[in-house]
């Protein structure tokens, strides 16, 4: 017998299955897609009837959702450059590294490269494993950055034009008094 959803042969006994409404014959793979449904015969006198009865597959388990971090903690900022520098002095490449907190080494590149915030397990397996501070404690007073003014481009603007033409009308008439 065929699997009425992929078409291979099924091995094994088919499973009956309500797929988007339609019931069809599926093998255990397809069977995943759809609800199952066992059919059973009742005898009532003289009447064979079919009762269907409904089986809804079991649902996974959702994560219990992480531990919430102290509130007067933080990831310390250049937490990227950090991991990868003590990774590679203790000679780990990512995949191996990934494979110690049990995590890809995709995932490894990304938090190293800045561009993913690892999540709170994630954090305590790195500290474990790198035997390095990821977490510090939020003071109350954050230093101010103060802001370092950048050159501007050396071309001037209307602004910068109407101030010099101002300060050469002052200083003309000095001048002229003077000679």
């Amino acid at each position: 017998m065929r699997c009425e959803v992929c078409g291979r042969t099924i091995r094994g006994s088919p499973t009956k299955v309500e797929i988007e409404g339609a019931k069809l014959m599926a093998c255990n793979e397809c069977a995943k897609l759809g609800r199952i449904i066992w059919e059973e015969e009742t005898k009532h006198g003289q009447d064979n009837r079919k009762a269907t009865v409904g089986f809804v597959p079991r649902r996974t388990q959702k994560k219990p959702s992480e531990a919430q971090l102290d509130p007067n903690q933080e990831l310390v900022e250049d937490y990227g450059s950090k991991i990868r520098k003590v990774r590679e002095n203790q000679g780990l490449s990512q995949k191996e590294l990934g494979k110690k907190i049990k995590e890809k080494a995709s995932v490894v590149r990304k938090i190293e490269a800045g561009k993913a915030t690892p999540s709170n397990t994630l954090i305590t397996k790195l500290e474990h494993v790198l035997k390095i501070k990821l977490l510090v404690s939020v003071s109350e007073e954050k230093p101010q950055q103060t802001m370092i003014p950048t050159p501007k481009s050396p071309s001037m603007t209307f602004g910068d034009l109407l101030q010099l033409k101002e300060k050469k009308a002052e200083e003309e008439p000095v001048e002229r008094g003077q000679s």
